[in-house]
């Protein structure tokens, strides 16, 4: 059976616990033991992460000590893999580089707060995006410095009043990549847990999750 770590916390307005508590059952679902924990301490178990399949972080904001990033960055170097969502993964501890760096990406911006967009699709033959059509949602639409790493799998264009000196960027939405010898997958869909009613939303995130755990290549 494959393992998987949820951990929750951090900002409440990101409704981490909720988001936490609608992904693992889909988990579970698909035959995972799904462990929830809502402290970072978890990451000082080094035991413990080697035999997890996939990281779900779910933290937006706050800090972590050097010891429990140490713990997570090298559990995910070492072949662990991890898969998350909007702040919860992409704006987690802003004074941590390293952090960053593995995830891809940092939030900077969403203009206009939440507004109407549209997420396109430009990996058809990917199974995180297979079968999948462009989709609107009524988000944040996230502004975000970016890896060139990253394999993109979906897109959003700015056209903003607030910030017109982006309109017409082309901004990732949902990626992936390697960090070391482990797999991470990042959507920056998912503001609150309604945004996953959007279907698209959350399969890509179900599917990315399943990606990086090895259950859909």
């Amino acid at each position: 059976m494959k393992k998987a770590l949820m951990v929750w916390g951090g900002w409440d307005g990101h409704e981490p616990e909720k988001c936490v508590r609608l992904f693992a059952p889909l988990l579970a679902a698909a035959g995972f033991q799904v462990t929830i924990s809502d402290t970072l301490d978890v990451y000082l178990d080094a035991a413990f992460l080697a035999g997890l399949d996939v990281i779900v972080p779910c933290w937006t904001m706050g800090t972590i000590t050097k010891e429990q990033e140490s713990g997570l960055l090298t559990a995910v170097r070492n072949g662990v893999n991890i898969a998350g969502w909007h702040g919860g993964m992409g704006d987690s501890f802003r004074n941590n580089t390293n952090y960053q760096w593995m995830v891809g990406g940092q939030w900077v911006a969403h203009p206009g707060d939440i507004i109407d967009y549209t997420v396109n699709i430009t990996r058809h033959d990917d199974p995180i995006t297979q079968g999948l059509s462009d989709f609107r949602m009524h988000t944040e639409q996230y502004y975000m410095h970016v890896d060139p790493s990253n394999e993109v799998l979906a897109t959003t264009t700015f056209n903003t009043e607030i910030a017109p000196w982006v309109n017409g960027c082309v901004m990732p939405v949902v990626w992936k990549r390697m960090w070391g010898h482990g797999r991470v997958f990042y959507s920056s869909l998912g503001h609150k847990a309604h945004d996953f009613d959007v279907p698209e939303a959350r399969e890509i995130q179900r599917r990315g999750i399943l990606w990086a755990a090895g259950s859909l290549l």
